[in-house]
């Protein structure tokens, strides 16, 4: 017997994934991101952009959608840097480039607290990374983590 469909496991279309990314690009959204390591607050109001978009979707499945982008994108980036590699690409890879990638024509525009620059070490997570993988602030009940 298949496992029950919980909310937290809903496919996601093309069009919310699209809309999903556009409303993580946004400036005002990329800087509350990068403001705080709890950012289950702004997962919260990415959540309500979507469903003003007609997408329901709660926090932890925005969350995890935009963890799961992240980290398909930073595959195809880490596979796109070995010599020699078949160069790999991923769905949305432009849009997701633009938030990412630091693409200097982009129009999303990411906001640097010099104080608090992290340099990137290969084999550990990035800011961005550890900001997606902070405990929520919320009763999950005796799973603990989300």
């Amino acid at each position: 017997m298949p496992a029950p469909c919980t909310r937290r496991s809903l496919t996601w279309s093309n069009a919310g994934q699209l809309d999903l990314v556009s409303i993580w690009g946004e400036e005002a959204v990329q800087s509350q991101l990068h403001s705080s390591h709890r950012n289950y607050d702004t997962f919260g109001q990415i959540s309500r952009y979507m469903t003003e978009r007609g997408h329901d979707r709660d926090t932890l499945q925005c969350r995890g959608k935009v963890k799961e982008l992240w980290n398909i994108y930073y595959k195809a980036e880490e596979a796109n840097h070995h010599s020699g590699a078949v160069p790999m690409c991923c769905q949305f890879y432009e849009e997701l480039n633009a938030i990412l990638g630091g693409n200097p024509n982009s129009t999303v525009k990411s906001t640097v607290d010099t104080s608090e620059a992290h340099v990137p070490v290969k084999s550990g997570p990035s800011q961005e990374e550890e900001n997606l993988d902070e405990d929520v602030e919320v009763d999950e009940g005796p799973r603990g983590r989300g």
